[in-house]
């Protein structure tokens, strides 16, 4: 199975799931909607965020070099898409057959803007928590080498142009 497939079978698992605790929660807390739904977007966010993170330390342990890097970018976008998708249509047949509290958008609705947002969600995080995961491991790989010292660099340049 691909690597995108299962981030986005898992992210679509964890969006649906943070929909359908935050309609049980504003139905039965419903002036605590703006907590509730605050809770689950830094839930989905989180998890996006360590799981990229977790990739990018992999990728950077992996290939010590940054231009061998697998593209992460691409994986966590098709898997972003792929979740906002599936989990606009769970969420709206769920919505419309048994849990009225995750809402009432149209299926359209659910499957353009909720999907937009839920690619966002799941992308944007998991593309920092990459990005951060490489630097890390690269901040670590750097600090046995040696400093580049300009001074050096020019001495050479000017016994090279003398010659």
């Amino acid at each position: 199975m691909s690597s995108w497939l299962v981030r986005g079978l898992t992210m679509t698992a964890v969006h649906v799931l943070a929909r359908i605790l935050l309609g049980v929660a504003v139905v039965e807390a419903p002036l605590n909607s703006t907590v509730w739904r605050t809770v689950t977007i830094a839930a989905v966010v989180l998890i996006a965020l360590v799981w990229g993170g977790f990739d990018g330390i992999r990728d950077a342990r992996a290939n010590p070099d940054p231009d061998d890097y697998e593209d992460l970018t691409v994986r966590w976008l098709k898997a972003g898409v792929m979740a906002g998708v599936i989990a606009g249509l769970i969420s709206w047949i769920l919505g419309n057959t048994v849990l009225a509290g995750i809402g009432q958008a149209g299926l359209f609705v659910e499957l353009i803007a909720g999907a937009s947002f839920t690619a966002l969600l799941v992308f944007v995080p998991a593309f920092v928590g990459a990005a951060i995961g490489r630097w890390l491991i690269r901040r670590d790989q750097n600090k046995g080498a040696p400093e580049d010292d300009w001074s050096v660099h020019e001495d050479r340049h000017a016994d090279a142009t003398a010659q």
